[in-house]
């Protein structure tokens, strides 16, 4: 895949949408995935996701977390306890890409790490070894990589967090649009919404799936 060389030079929003002739998508139709017929989550799934929860709020109390602890806290048991881990669904790891964010003071150092999960759902996870970046800071990279998956006129979806807040990216015929920002370290029940949009997201992509290999 070409997506290193792209990932790097793309450092703003305005970029990718040059870069790639996409615009965004205002219409409440458009990206339905993420507040739309919501799996409902079971006794079994909500007394895990308060494990999560709790354990997670544990170690973030000490400080910031680092992009490996944040994927080892809650990135990963969350998949799990969403099946993305499980059929239809394989994992490939992408090489982690260093991006720079100039704010008002100083320029932030951090990377991405992504996670791929059948061609159609991208995990990408921050980390800032001196200031949390934002969510928002690897949306120019994200879109960067949906503009890379296979067929990029079937929808692609990407989910981004640096730990403490979460966002999903949809991208379609060149068209992008974010769900609302989800904030696991606020309450549980945030978890909880993010976990029913996986869930979602992952029928529309088996979906897919299953139409492709019908053709």
């Amino acid at each position: 895949m070409q997506t290193l060389a792209v990932t790097e030079t793309i450092t703003t929003i305005a970029e990718a949408e040059i870069r790639f002739g996409l615009n965004r998508s205002e219409s409440q139709d458009f990206f339905t995935e993420w507040h739309d017929q919501l799996p409902e989550i079971n006794p079994n799934d909500r007394t895990n996701l308060e494990i999560l929860w709790k354990r997670y709020i544990y170690h973030r109390s000490g400080g910031h977390l680092l992009e490996g602890t944040v994927m080892l806290l809650l990135v990963s048991p969350l998949l799990t306890v969403a099946g993305l881990y499980d059929p239809p669904f394989r994992i490939k790891a992408e090489e982690s890409v260093q991006i720079t964010v100039a704010d008002s003071e100083e320029i932030l150092q951090g990377r991405i790490d992504v996670l791929v999960l059948k061609d159609r759902l991208w995990i990408i996870v921050l980390e800032s070894k001196k200031t949390m970046l934002s969510v928002w800071s690897a949306l120019p990279q994200t879109l960067a990589y949906l503009m890379a998956s296979p067929n990029s006129d079937l929808p692609t979806f990407g989910m981004l967090t640096n730990g403490d807040d979460i966002v999903f990216v949809k991208l379609e015929n060149q068209k992008y649009a974010m769900s609302r920002v989800f904030a696991p370290l606020t309450t549980q029940s945030e978890l909880e919404s993010v976990c029913r949009v996986l869930r979602r997201i992952a029928e529309t992509v088996s979906r897919i799936g299953n139409s492709e290999q019908a053709e």
